[in-house]
């Protein structure tokens, strides 16, 4: 049997892409209650906050390199082969999808920013994991960890201006 008639050469790649995409864009879903308020437009925020048309178009874009980047890795033997990777950037999500709610939903920017420090260590352990599996899986995230190394400096900032 040759390369191309193994069966994980058989297998259609689609579907795990679709489900990783999938993945990823549920992190913001689960916190669409938590949005911008009238509290957020009234905090004092630095000159170099950026717009809030900015955010969407960056984390659609954070995303589907995510769901690339996660889908590259499984694609290297699935859930068996790849737990610790795959289970780093399951931790990591899931703390991406917790700042929403504690910065917006309950207004703690102390919580989110010790949370968002939390989730940086998720992403740079992501980051290694995904290198040891696939250096182009570990290269996507880099813009990802760069936002939230931004986000970060921004939520400290916001806390040292509103508190």
């Amino acid at each position: 049997m040759n390369r191309t008639d193994s069966p994980a050469a058989l297998r259609p790649v689609w579907p795990g892409l679709v489900f990783w995409l999938l993945a990823c864009f549920a992190a913001p879903v689960s916190a669409s209650w938590a949005r911008p308020d009238g509290w957020y437009a009234a905090l004092v925020k630095p000159e170099w906050n950026p717009p809030s048309w900015v955010f969407g178009p960056v984390w659609t874009t954070l995303y589907i390199l995510m769901g690339v980047a996660a889908w590259l890795v499984w694609r290297r033997g699935g859930w068996g082969a790849q737990r610790r990777p795959l289970g780093w950037f399951g931790v990591q999500l899931g703390l991406n999808a917790l700042w929403t709610p504690l910065f917006f939903g309950f207004h703690r920017i102390d919580l989110a920013l010790l949370e968002i420090v939390v989730l940086w260590g998720a992403i740079v352990a992501t980051i290694v994991a995904f290198a040891r599996t696939s250096r182009v899986a570990a290269w996507l995230l880099a813009p990802y960890l760069a936002w939230v190394s931004f986000a970060t400096f921004l939520t400290f900032t916001l806390w040292r201006l509103n508190s």
